[in-house]
């Protein structure tokens, strides 16, 4: 693993983290001190592969930045970039594709959904509106997941203020379970 770093026109790749650590020092304007230093080891020692940049002063920056490349030419021409692929090989499956795999998966039959929304009411008392939180329950027969879920918000956005916030089915706040098979 590589580490390009920049600030303004100063810019170098080099192969281990006392590399960068002795361009930043020979840059008098940035400043290195021991915190500095151990945080930009931590970084480099983590797993994150995002860039990280570091404040000098307002607005003024430095960055570094994690990659394969093996020169500066090869770097600058992007030869090197961490595709999704690579970075699922060496990660477990990402959540959220295997929530949206399930929430669209083909399985007839009835569906007991169950969400947690922002629902708007009157007040009654002073004629203002608020947004209540509502837990709403329902048995459902579709043809997936996400088609009960589907099925539970076109019933409650005809029932509802149309200014009620219904959640992602992707989110926390929708849950469901399959019950059985039904004829169709």
């Amino acid at each position: 693993m590589n580490l390009y770093l920049r600030y303004f026109d100063k810019e170098t790749l080099v192969t281990n983290v006392d590399d960068a650590i002795t361009f930043l020092k020979n840059i008098d304007e940035i400043g290195m001190n021991p915190v500095l230093e151990s945080d930009i080891r931590d970084y480099v020692a983590s797993d994150v592969f995002y860039p990280k940049r570091y404040k000098i002063r307002p607005r003024v920056y430095f960055i570094i930045i994690k990659t394969e490349a093996a020169t500066m030419q090869d770097f600058k021409e992007k030869k090197a970039v961490r595709s999704h692929a690579d970075e699922g090989a060496s990660m477990k499956e990402r959540p959220a594709s295997s929530v949206l795999m399930k929430l669209n998966e083909e399985r007839y039959g009835w569906y007991e959904g169950s969400m947690d929304f922002k629902r708007v009411l009157m007040v009654p008392g002073t004629g203002k509106f608020q947004y209540r939180d509502t837990h709403f329950v329902a048995q459902v027969k579709a043809a997936s997941p996400m088609d009960c879920y589907n099925r539970i918000v076109e019933h409650l956005r005809g029932r509802v203020d149309e200014r009620s916030q219904f959640p992602s089915a992707k989110g926390k706040n929708f849950k469901y379970r399959f019950l059985g098979t039904a004829k169709q």
